[in-house]
């Protein structure tokens, strides 16, 4: 879908269908989608961070990132946890199946900024999901970027996303470090919460860029670890996650204050999260 088509029509998606379905953790599932309109397919274009509304037909339609990189366009791909009716209605489709796609809708990470500095990584769970489409966007264009060091952390083993990928990540010079709660039988990376493994690592802030998402908490944390290590507002950036209704900025579901997380967002830098009210 255009941004042209998406002004004209905000509320009218796209057919696609599910291409591949992975079974990332119990209950995570990640699904490739292909648009069935050719034309769609040729002039869709997106920018990392940003999401779309995936409609299931006489259920409903939710809001989830965009986590395949725009620099491979074979597919669309989108992770999705299991937690209410529309995501449980997602998670009983099948190869084959159509949705409804409405995208791209929100900001994105401003990544061309990012080029000559390092790239510190931090993740927790499902929270990877939009921190995996700038990383492969990185590391498709892996020159243009300095050292990369993704720090991801999840309850259990069986709980890290992309586990299929580790090796790919590690082979293109990302430094990976794996962390998760608690000891687990044949578990050979670290253990401990995901705050306590960045202040051990304790990558320097010159010249580097720091991008995190997880669950609230996690972010509350890292944030206040990453001042600690020196890291400014304008070196950090996040994304928001609030229940999002259209998608459009008009039906004031996802607003914190006066900011719109479905339009001035998902994506917010250190200083604009410090602008915001409390309530965050």
């Amino acid at each position: 879908m255009t941004r042209s088509l998406l002004k004209t029509h905000p509320y009218r998606p796209q057919m696609a269908v599910v291409r591949d379905i992975i079974q990332e953790t119990p209950s995570i599932r990640t699904f490739r989608l292909v648009w069935k309109d050719p034309s769609v397919a040729s002039q869709f274009s997106f920018q990392p961070g940003q999401v779309g509304q995936i409609s299931v037909f006489g259920v409903g339609e939710s809001t989830f990132v965009i986590n395949s990189p725009p620099t491979r366009r074979e597919y669309l791909q989108f992770s999705v946890m299991r937690t209410g009716e529309v995501t449980r209605a997602l998670h009983q489709l099948n190869v084959g199946d159509t949705v409804g796609v409405r995208a791209p809708l929100g900001n994105s990470f401003p990544y061309t900024t990012m080029k000559g500095r390092d790239i510190l990584f931090i993740g927790g769970g499902i929270g990877m999901a939009p921190l995996r489409t700038l990383l492969l966007t990185m590391l498709d264009n892996r020159a243009d970027f300095g050292d990369i060091t993704v720090i991801y952390g999840a309850r259990s083993p069986e709980d890290l996303c992309y586990r299929y990928e580790f090796d790919e990540w590690r082979a293109a010079g990302v430094h990976l470090v794996l962390t998760v709660d608690r000891e687990f039988p044949g578990w050979s990376e670290r253990v401990g919460f995901v705050p306590t493994i960045l202040a051990e690592e304790a990558p320097n802030p010159f010249n580097r860029v720091a991008i995190t998402c997880g669950p609230p908490i996690m972010i509350k944390f890292v944030l206040a670890g990453l001042k600690e290590l020196g890291y400014e507002d304008d070196q950090i950036y996040t994304t928001l996650e609030r229940r999002m209704k259209c998608g459009i900025g008009l039906c004031g579901r996802c607003n914190i204050g006066s900011t719109y997380v479905c339009v001035d967002g998902p994506v917010f830098s250190g200083k604009a999260l410090r602008a915001m009210p409390p309530e965050l």
